[in-house]
């Protein structure tokens, strides 16, 4: 504790002027706010609340207690940034982990660098900040991405401005967010990577996505292979859907209606191939026995 309260001697002068009620900043026109303002002051951490804009919302215990115990032994290497509610209170914009931690280990007084902001740019400060961490999964940054369009109105090009990174970057998290919720579940909790993620959000259909997740952690296949397993059914899908357009297109419009009141006969879809000479087939699907035979009566009956 003697080690983690030597490190955390900072700003005490200041400390002493935001407690006079004399002296209230509360905006960075009044005095003495140039000596707050990009400061490190010591906080009571009685007077800091959480931040209810914070994006992120899994904060491990075990981590923790690991950051709980370099603050015992080497104090807060990196302040806290707040931003002023009112007279001696204050609200996280950054540094909930360190802010938790400190009051694991008993801190009583925490540094932070002090801010005057309002609500909407404290989220888009915490936003920011959240986004350049190391340690968080790639949907909660993309929900942080989310998030700067919707509440704070930037563009994909203001906000690679504000983070410093490619708009092509910021374009692959959030496509992410087009993945099915239980595939996004399983990137955030380690079972699959970005690098799959990017893959699987290649196929529009969430059914067949979940079949390719499934298969990935089944056969626990690499990302390479996983686009390859994508690759495959793109292909696939693609030939069907234009052998079945092509076979629409010159499909005779006689046939067209014929296929209609046949499958309202027979209960089924019924398929029609039909050949450049006129000729062609019908081919009539059942799905049992009862079912065929229930066709062969319909068939029968029409004899």
């Amino acid at each position: 504790m003697a080690k983690a309260t030597k490190k955390q001697a900072l700003g005490r002068g200041l400390s002493a002027l935001l407690k006079d009620p004399s002296n209230d900043i509360q905006s960075i026109q009044d005095e003495g706010a140039d000596k707050v303002i990009g400061s490190i002051v010591e906080l009571d951490i009685t007077s800091i609340e959480v931040n209810p804009f914070q994006p992120r919302t899994n904060f491990s215990e075990e981590s923790l207690q690991e950051l709980a115990s370099s603050i015992r032994e080497l104090g807060i290497i990196q302040p806290i940034t707040v931003r002023k509610l009112e007279f001696n209170k204050y609200q996280l914009v950054s540094g909930e982990r360190r802010y938790r931690a400190s009051k694991l280990v008993g801190l009583e007084t925490i540094p932070a660098y002090i801010r005057i902001a309002n609500d909407q740019e404290s989220l888009e400060m915490a936003l920011v900040e959240n986004i350049q961490r190391q340690d968080l999964d790639p949907i909660e940054i993309a929900l942080s991405y989310q998030r700067l369009i919707d509440e704070i109105n930037l563009t994909q090009e203001q906000m690679s401005e504000r983070v410093g990174k490619k708009r092509s970057t910021i374009t692959n998290y959030l496509r992410l967010l087009k993945l099915d919720p239980i595939i996004q579940t399983g990137m955030r909790d380690g079972f699959i990577s970005m690098g799959h993620g990017r893959a699987l959000v290649t196929v529009e259909d969430q059914a067949t996505q979940l079949e390719i997740y499934e298969a990935v952690l089944t056969e626990k296949l690499s990302v390479r292979n996983t686009e390859e397993l994508v690759r495959q059914y793109n292909t696939t899908n693609a030939t069907e859907s234009d052998t079945k357009t092509n076979a629409e297109s010159t499909t005779p419009a006689h046939v067209k209606k014929g296929i209609k009141d046949f499958s309202e006969y027979f209960g089924h879809k019924i398929d029609v191939k039909v050949s450049k000479n006129g000729k062609g087939k019908i081919i009539i699907p059942f799905h049992s026995e009862e079912d065929f035979n229930r066709i062969k009566k319909l068939v029968q009956r029409a004899e």
